[in-house]
């Protein structure tokens, strides 16, 4: 360890070292509240989860979910859309909102002391939507604009075909939907899904920054602690169809995507997992790097990653190469992630631990990360993860743990998606390609 990844990892331990005010509080309306105080910031930032993600879209209205959260951004609580924006350029806000498989977000970064008062117009927005008729047009042009940017990102395409492989419907669908779908909604749709989703049971609110826990507290809970609960409609679940997908598309390029089942972060040996991943793929001494991209040249670039969805995760990874060498790099990913199950080096792993460790520190100087990191931990393992805790799993992760987990764990079977000019086989026995 060098001088600079050592005063990191001592910057960590002290950091561990520190009592952590972190607070959780579950309203009697299923509401839950996780904040993190950060004294020593002038900033705060929150992030409000609704259990209305895009796997709560009705089959023929894909995208609603993501429309609904355009719509609603729109103004609310006695506020049109122009005052919205107005009131939170005054405040100093950077406010977002976005959809996801399972929630849609709305959040913001601003000075700590006008948190309360952001706070107070997003419960208004959320509670009571403007829903404007005359802005239904507009929220559609936005979305057809999400639309359009995945259809010229090739990367994003081959990795929703995938998850559509490996997770099947709903939990595999994209937010943004279709275009024809998207034609279809209309402002009664939206309307009926708000009504159908947005209540408090469920949420989470996620802040953290310059803040004390009790003002916060009291402060929530007179904002959204008479929300009436409700009750969402259920949701079917199908099974994934797995296999190989090809999709035709006159390039110079190939993009490969591969799926694996792996386990989900809420899972006891989840960190053992990711570092196997983590050697596989984090930085430029990772092992995909070197081999597929640096040593052999056969790609522009390579990666892989732990994908989680609540009760289940993946392996996944992703080559971009020429079609003369696609072929190739394909073997070669599989073989590297299969040599996972001969070990990792002690080098390799304290190389890792540096990485995780500098993240870490990273998250800590960030309100905004860290709001969100709350609002994902509540969602997967129902508590808070602190930093003194995160620091032990990674000082725990030990050479023989980390290579008993990958010896005894199958690597496989293989879901597979390609786009190019020609079908590629995978090597496990999986060789007839779909053509979509």
């Amino acid at each position: 360890m060098n001088g600079h990844d050592q005063t990191r990892h001592n910057v960590l331990s002290v950091a561990a070292t520190l009592p952590e005010a972190v607070y959780t509080q579950r309203f009697g309306n299923g509401l839950t509240l996780v904040a993190k105080e950060m004294p020593w910031l002038h900033s705060a930032a929150f992030s409000i989860a609704v259990p209305a993600g895009c796997r709560y879209d009705p089959p023929d209205l894909r995208g609603l979910a993501n429309f609904s959260c355009e719509l609603i951004s729109r103004g609310g609580g006695g506020l049109t859309h122009r005052q919205f924006v107005d009131f939170m350029e005054s405040q100093g806000c950077l406010y977002w909102a976005d959809t996801s498989t399972y929630h849609t977000y709305y959040g913001g970064a601003l000075p700590a002391e006008n948190l309360y008062r952001v706070l107070e117009r997003y419960a208004g927005l959320l509670r009571d939507p403007a829903l404007p008729a005359d802005q239904v047009e507009d929220s559609r042009r936005v979305c057809f604009q999400e639309i359009q940017a995945i259809d010229d990102d090739l990367p994003e395409r081959v990795m929703i075909a995938l998850r559509n492989l490996h997770y099947g419907e709903p939990d595999a669908w994209h937010a943004e939907g279709f275009a024809e779908s998207v034609a279809n909604i209309g402002w009664h749709d939206v309307e009926r899904f708000y009504r159908e989703h947005y209540f408090p049971n469920g949420i989470i609110i996620g802040i953290a920054g310059n803040i004390r826990w009790p003002e916060i507290l009291s402060q929530v809970e007179r904002l959204f602690g008479s929300w009436e609960t409700g009750e969402a409609p259920p949701v079917t679940i199908a099974s994934p169809p797995h296999g190989v997908v090809h999709l035709p598309f006159d390039s110079q390029q190939t993009h490969i995507g591969l799926a694996c089942p792996g386990i989900p972060y809420r899972h006891s040996e989840y960190f053992l997992a990711r570092a196997g991943i983590g050697i596989l793929s984090d930085g430029m001494s990772s092992r995909l790097f070197r081999e597929v991209r640096e040593r052999r040249g056969l790609c522009y670039t390579v990666s892989a990653a732990c994908h989680t969805l609540r009760d289940q995760g993946c392996i996944v990874a992703y080559c971009g190469t020429s079609p003369g060498v696609a072929q190739e790099s394909l073997d070669v990913i599989i073989d590297q992630i299969q040599l996972l199950k001969q070990g990792v080096t002690a080098e390799e792993l304290g190389r890792l631990k540096i990485q995780l460790r500098s993240n870490l520190i990273m998250k800590q100087e960030s309100c905004r990360a860290l709001a969100s990191g709350l609002v994902g931990d509540i969602f997967h393992l129902d508590r808070a993860r602190g930093l003194a805790e995160l620091n032990a799993r990674i000082d725990g992760l030990s050479l023989d743990a980390v290579n008993r987990f990958w010896e005894a764990f199958e690597i496989g079977p293989f879901d597979m998606v390609d786009l190019g000019e020609q079908p590629l086989e995978l090597s496990n026995g999986i060789s007839a390609p779909t053509t979509r």
